[in-house]
């Protein structure tokens, strides 16, 4: 079994920078892909941003696009979510998710991934 952690939301102000750590512990010899998502208030949980298994390519959501930077540490089976230029639209609850699929593409859907965090909530004020 694979545990995904969260950390590094808070409350913030627009246009500072914040960023999220996802670390994955047990079955932790395994290569993943990761993914990363958020879920509003009333909205649905949508994507932001993915790193595939073999790492290097990255995907983005348009509206984070230029600002948010996904990275991956294998050695520490850490997946990060820089974020820079925050703005009030990016408050919500961001989850990490990972998949040991063995199909080395980009994933930006949920159905895609088999573990997640828990979540930790960012919250930016104007």
């Amino acid at each position: 079994q694979v545990q995904l952690v969260e950390s590094g939301g808070g409350l913030v102000q627009a246009g500072v920078s914040l960023r999220l750590s996802c670390a994955a512990s047990g079955r932790t010899s395994s290569r993943y892909a990761w993914g990363w998502f958020r879920q509003a208030p009333g909205k649905e949980r949508e994507f932001v941003a993915a790193i595939r298994r073999s790492g290097g390519r990255t995907n983005y959501a348009d509206s984070v696009k230029g600002r948010f930077t996904i990275s991956r540490d294998n050695a520490k089976n850490t997946v990060y979510l820089q974020m820079s230029s925050l703005k009030p639209e990016d408050t919500a609850v961001y989850s990490c998710a990972a998949t040991e699929a063995l199909t080395d593409v980009i994933r930006t859907t949920t159905a895609d991934y088999d573990y997640w965090g828990q979540g930790t909530q960012v919250t930016v004020s104007s």
